[in-house]
């Protein structure tokens, strides 16, 4: 009895014990939660304190962006004078060189004009406007006026079959290229004062599908030193001048081809495309240009490739003033082994593909995208969702800001010695040619000096550059599947005024090299000008192989807004 009393004291005062410790150690847990939510609290406060300020200083930033815009769009105003744009066509022919190509092609099939007066109109469009625009460089070839009456006169005597207007879908149609890609017998400085008397020993491969397609070369067109600029100047041909306003760039480094396409002086263009090359000229001069998918289209002869290359950003691909032209265009310079794999051919339905668009890419030493850019993306997106009754998604990817950064890395990764093609082979000292240029002795033009003078900067963190294009490549993958489309802001502005880029205001072109860091199709398309009277334009992206959605919705779009407008005032 006394045992059981005492076992009985010793469990409550146990149990006692037990619930002392047990509030006790809740006390200890409500404590540390305090003191939890306030170091918390503290975080999160100092969190929000550094989220402002960033916000603060990002917004600076663009506010010191827009006013070194606003200066350098004043004084390079003053310095280049008084707007002045490309002259219309004077002859007789002047509604012949506006049309497309595929137009051109059917009626000189159909014997309903000649193909020598194509031609004729082309060339004489070029040595029309060739001394305001300076965007041929060599050419018109007298020949290629020759070759159109060979084939005038094949045809009045019946000798093409269905099977060759098949097999030369193109036939007596007029093109140009770059001057940077081979074309038997012509020119091929690539800009370089070294290389002023150089010529091509043969057809690069994309001339040469155009050439068995029936097209007539006719010229070849101003770049940057060995493509390497935004901007279309040299030291041995000078510089090319926008259509729309002489005072302003035509882009690089397919500038001159862009320039030429149009203000009519060639049925259409073959252009090349490692960051932004195709798409920025063709976004400057208000054309349409499509870079293909990776690897679609032979490099063999552009620039010195071989086309055995890898890995590779580098694209070529057809410019155009007509989006009806860019399939057919495509579907004549794609190797033979690609052409399954990207299916040309198929009907696309576009009520059937999703749609996304990205305004920003968040580069913070990117000139603002202004509201005129805005406006563009706002039609275009409206447009899309009455077409095809669904929403057309406002989207981020991973990394956008770093744009710069993964680009930079991956030029290092070409097979081209940019330093070594500059120097025609040797190797150049960018130290040495920065202070022959500051005393006027230098062979080579400012942004030929500042690409050497990257070439010895630091690199860039290669792990970083890996992973984040490893994210970015997944993400916008996953985002598009195999029935998305992105529309993407071009530039954050129009056409600048020559030299502006110069002014450490190159960053603007990164809108288009991060799609040549990912290997994508993508098009550009014109969206009529804006309050100065310059080309507005997108960028429709798609994942590997779609070229077909991409240039699909480039039609629609040209069918709904209209698509390339003359640079000169119709008569």
């Amino acid at each position: 009895m006394s045992r059981h009393r005492h076992r009985e004291k010793r469990e409550k005062s146990s149990g006692q014990n037990s619930s002392d410790e047990e509030q006790e150690n809740n006390s200890r847990h409500r404590k540390r939660d305090r003191e939890h939510r306030h170091k918390k609290h503290r975080r999160s406060k100092g969190s929000g304190k550094m989220s402002v300020w960033k916000g603060v200083l990002l917004w600076f930033l663009a506010l010191l962006q827009i006013a070194q815009d606003w200066i350098l769009e004043f004084f390079l105003g003053l310095y280049w004078g008084e707007k002045k744009v490309c002259p219309g066509p004077t002859s007789s022919n002047k509604e012949l060189v506006q049309k497309s190509a595929v137009e051109l092609a059917k009626l000189i099939r159909e014997r309903k004009v000649k193909c020598y007066d194509v031609v004729k109109a082309f060339t004489d469009r070029i040595n029309e406007t060739n001394g305001f625009l300076n965007a041929v460089v060599d050419g018109p070839f007298p020949e290629a006026l020759e070759e159109a009456q060979e084939i005038d006169l094949m045809l009045a005597k019946g000798v093409f079959t269905n099977k060759d207007f098949e097999e030369k879908p193109f036939l007596g149609v007029p093109f140009t290229t770059k001057e940077s890609t081979s074309v038997k017998d012509k020119k091929l400085s690539l800009g370089l004062v070294s290389r002023k008397n150089e010529i091509g020993r043969e057809d690069a491969e994309c001339v040469r599908k155009a050439k068995e397609a029936g097209a007539i070369i006719i010229g070849l067109t101003n770049v940057p030193e060995v493509n390497k600029w935004i901007e279309s100047r040299n030291n041995v041909y000078g510089q090319t001048n926008n259509p729309y306003d002489n005072r302003r760039t035509v882009g690089g480094s397919s500038g001159g081809e862009a320039c030429i396409i149009s203000s009519c002086g060639t049925g259409f263009g073959i252009g090349t495309d490692i960051g932004g090359s195709i798409r920025i000229p063709a976004f400057s001069c208000g054309i349409f240009g499509h870079k293909p998918t990776e690897n679609s289209v032979s490099m063999k002869g552009c620039t010195f490739r071989t086309a055995k290359e890898e890995p590779t950003m580098v694209a070529a691909g057809p410019m155009s003033r007509h989006a009806e032209d860019l399939l057919p265009l495509l579907n004549v310079l794609v190797s033979n082994d690609k052409k399954a794999a990207l299916k040309l051919d198929e009907t696309v339905d576009l009520k059937k593909l999703r749609y996304f668009y990205i305004t920003e890419n968040g580069i913070v030493a990117a000139t603002p995208v202004n509201s005129e850019t805005k406006n563009v993306m706002k039609k275009v997106t409206r447009y899309f969702q009455e077409l095809t009754e669904q929403d057309v998604v406002k989207s981020k990817l991973p990394g956008l800001e770093k744009s710069k950064n993964m680009w930079r890395y991956w030029m290092t990764k070409e097979p081209a010695n940019f330093n070594k093609l500059m120097g025609n082979g040797d190797e150049v000292n960018p130290i040495v040619e920065l202070l022959k240029k500051l005393v006027g002795q230098s062979d080579f033009s400012m942004a030929g000096v500042f690409g050497l003078i990257d070439g010895i900067l630091p690199a860039e963190n290669e792990k970083m550059v890996l992973e984040l294009t490893k994210k970015l490549e997944d993400a916008l993958n996953e985002l598009l599947g195999d029935d998305g489309i992105l529309f993407f802001t071009s530039n954050p502005r129009t056409a600048a005024f020559h030299y502006y880029p110069l002014f450490f205001k190159f960053n603007d072109f990164h809108f288009f090299s991060i799609f040549n860091v990912l290997k994508v199709p993508v098009t550009q398309v014109p969206m009529g000008l804006d309050s100065n009277g310059l080309p507005l334009g997108i960028q429709v992206v798609a994942t590997r192989n779609r070229d077909r959605h991409c240039i699909a919705v480039a039609r629609e779009l040209e069918r709904a807004f209209g698509g390339w407008v003359p640079p000169f005032q119709q008569t």
